[in-house]
């Protein structure tokens, strides 16, 4: 089958280990510190860790399209915005 049915350019593939590498992260920090208890922030919902990590990357894939749609590239300052959203979600969802 192989990966010619994808353009594999260095952005996809960062993107692609991007997630992969917090996916694996999480994994490990569930490990040696179990737990995650659910808590209620801003949004006023139930959230643990990997309720916050799918969250950020969804809103991540928001703010993207949106740049893109309104700006188009450089996408630099999604960047600032989607770092930014991924610390208001870790600390206050």
């Amino acid at each position: 089958m192989g990966l010619s049915w994808m353009a594999w350019t260095w952005p996809t593939a960062a993107f692609f280990v991007a997630v992969l590498l917090s996916i694996v992260t999480m994994g490990l920090w569930e490990r040696f510190s179990p737990g995650g208890n659910p808590r209620r922030g801003v949004f006023g919902i139930d959230t643990t860790r990997g309720d916050r990590l799918f969250i950020s990357w969804l809103g991540t894939g928001f703010i993207n399209l949106a740049w893109l749609g309104f700006y188009g590239s450089p996408l630099w300052g999604s960047l600032a915005i989607s770092i930014a959203w991924w610390v208001f979600v870790f600390r206050k969802v």
